[in-house]
C-alpha cells in the first residue's frame, strides 16, 4: 500500500498535467508530429540512394536538413513572440505538410524531380525550429510553475520515443510501399498537429504592451505610471506561476537585444555553456559509436543497434524520473550533479572491447542526459520573461543544436588515428568540466 502511494504521488505531476486539456491536446499533436519527423530523413535518404550516384549526394542532403535550421531559428523567435503560438504551430505544420506530400503527389503523376528530396528537406530544416522552440514557450502558458517538470519530462519522453518508433516504422513502410507512401503519412501526421494547434482554447499570445511590467502593474489615467507592490491590491496580485517570472522595463525587439538580456543572466548563461559542452561530448559519442561497432565490439551493425537503444533506454528512464520527482537540490546544483554523472558515463568506451560495460555507459549517459534537460528547461521557462520566451528558446535551442556537429568534428581524426583512449578522456573533460563550474557557482 505504502508503496503504491509513493508512487502515485511521485505520478501526480503528469497526471496533473495531463489533465490539463489544452496541454494534453498540444502534447499528442506534437507527439504523433516527431513520430513523422523520425520517419523524414529515412525516406528522404531512401530516395536519394535511389538515384545515381546517390551514396555522394547523401552529405547534400544532411546539409540540407541540418543547415537551414540554424536561418530559421533566428527568424523563428520573433514569430514565436509576436504572433499567437497556436497559429504559428498551426502555419508551420501546413507548410512542412504541404512539402512533404508534394513527393507523393508528383509521384502519381510522373518521375520524382531528382533535386525535389533536396527542396523538401530544405523547407523542413527552414521551419524545424518552430516547434522546437514554440512547444516549450506554450507551456508556461498551459501548465502550472510546480507541474512544469513533469510537462518537460512529456516532452523529453515524446522526443524519445519517436526516435526510436519514427526511423523503425519508416523503415518497415518503405519495404511495404516505398518512400512516397511514408512522405505521405508524415504529412497526415503535421496535418493532425496543426488541428491539435488550433484546438487549444488558451490564446497563447503575451498580452502586454511594448513596455513591459511586472505582472502587478497597475495603469492609472492622470499619473504616471509605476508598478505597484503585490500587496497593494489583491485583485492585481500576480498568480502563483508567475511569481518567480523575472521583468523587465522594454521588451527588446531585435535578436541582438534579445541576446543581450539573455547574457546579462548568469544563470542562463552559465547553464546554456555547460549543455553546448555536454553536447559536443555527445557529437563524438554518436560518431564513436559506430567506429566501436565497426572495429572493436563483437556483432558489428547489432552493436551498434544496441549501443543506441541503451542509450534511447537510459534517456527514457531518465526522463520519467525526472519528471516524477523534483530535485532536493537547488536547480543549479540538480543540473551539474547529473550531468557530473553522465560525464563519468563516457569512461566506460575505455573498457572496449567489453561490449557490457560500453553498454552499461551508454545507458548511464542517456540515463542521466535526460534529467538534465528537463530541470533546465523549467530553470529556463522561469527566469526568461514572457515576451521573450520565442526567442529565448529559438537561440538557445538554435545553439546547442549547432555544438554536436563540433564534437563530430573533433572526434574523427582521433578515431582515424585509432586513439580511443585520447578520445574517451576528451569527452569526459568535455562534459565535466562545465559541470564543475555550475557547481562551483554561488546562485
Amino acid at each position: 500500500m505504502m508503496v503504491n502511494d509513493v508512487a502515485g504521488g511521485r505520478l501526480a505531476g503528469y497526471r496533473r498535467a495531463l489533465s490539463r486539456r489544452d496541454f494534453r491536446v498540444l502534447w499528442l499533436g506534437s507527439s504523433v508530429s516527431l513520430v513523422g519527423d523520425g520517419m523524414t530523413f529515412v525516406a528522404l535518404t531512401w530516395l536519394v540512394l535511389s538515384q545515381p550516384d546517390g551514396v555522394r549526394r547523401l552529405g547534400l542532403l544532411t546539409v540540407c536538413h541540418t543547415l537551414p535550421v540554424f536561418v530559421g531559428g533566428l527568424l523563428a523567435g520573433p514569430v514565436l513572440d509576436r504572433f499567437d503560438k497556436r497559429h504559428v504551430l498551426a502555419v508551420d505544420s501546413v507548410v512542412r505538410g504541404g512539402a512533404m506530400a508534394s513527393i507523393p503527389v508528383v509521384s502519381l503523376v510522373g518521375e520524382v524531380p531528382p533535386a525535389m528530396p533536396f527542396v523538401v528537406a530544405a523547407v523542413y530544416g527552414l521551419f524545424r525550429m518552430v516547434p522546437l522552440a514554440g512547444f516549450p514557450a506554450a507551456i508556461p502558458d498551459l501548465v502550472p510553475e510546480r507541474d512544469r517538470d513533469a510537462a518537460n519530462a512529456l516532452e523529453s519522453l515524446s522526443f524519445s520515443l519517436s526516435g526510436m518508433i519514427g526511423p523503425a516504422l519508416g523503415g518497415v513502410l518503405i519495404a511495404g510501399f516505398g518512400g512516397e507512401a511514408v512522405l505521405a503519412f508524415d504529412a497526415l501526421s503535421y496535418a493532425l498537429f496543426a488541428v491539435a494547434a488550433l484546438t487549444v482554447r488558451r490564446p497563447l499570445v503575451v498580452r502586454r504592451p511594448a513596455s513591459v511590467r511586472p505582472p502587478f502593474a497597475v495603469r492609472r489615467p492622470s499619473v504616471v505610471r509605476r508598478p505597484l507592490a503585490p500587496q497593494a491590491s489583491p485583485a492585481t496580485e500576480p498568480p502563483r506561476e508567475a511569481a518567480t517570472e523575472p521583468s523587465a522595463e522594454a521588451v527588446p525587439e531585435s535578436a541582438r537585444g534579445t541576446l543581450m538580456t539573455l547574457l546579462r543572466d548568469r544563470v542562463l548563461v552559465a547553464t546554456t555553456l555547460a549543455f553546448m559542452a555536454f553536447n559536443i561530448a555527445v557529437g563524438m559519442l554518436l560518431v564513436t559509436g559506430p567506429w566501436l561497432a565497426k572495429t572493436q565490439l563483437q556483432g558489428g551493425p547489432q552493436a551498434l543497434g544496441l549501443l543506441l537503444a541503451a542509450l534511447a533506454a537510459g534517456e527514457l528512464a531518465g526522463a520519467a524520473v525526472a519528471g516524477a520527482r523534483t530535485p532536493r537540490a537547488r536547480p543549479l546544483r540538480a543540473i551539474a550533479g547529473v550531468q557530473l554523472v553522465a560525464a563519468a558515463g563516457f569512461l566506460a568506451l575505455l573498457t572496449a572491447p567489453l561490449t557490457i560495460t560500453v553498454l552499461a555507459g551508454f545507458l548511464v549517459i542517456g540515463m542521466f542526459s535526460a534529467p538534465m534537460t528537463i530541470w533546465a528547461q523549467s530553470l529556463r521557462m522561469a527566469r526568461i520573461p514572457a515576451p521573450l520566451r520565442g526567442r529565448g528558446f529559438a537561440i538557445l535551442r538554435t545553439l546547442m543544436q549547432a555544438t554536436p556537429p563540433i564534437g563530430a568534428a573533433i572526434v574523427t581524426p582521433l578515431l582515424a588515428a585509432g586513439l580511443l583512449g585520447p578520445a574517451a578522456l576528451v569527452m569526459t573533460l568535455v562534459a565535466a568540466v562545465p559541470a564543475a563550474v555550475l557547481l562551483s557557482m554561488k546562485h
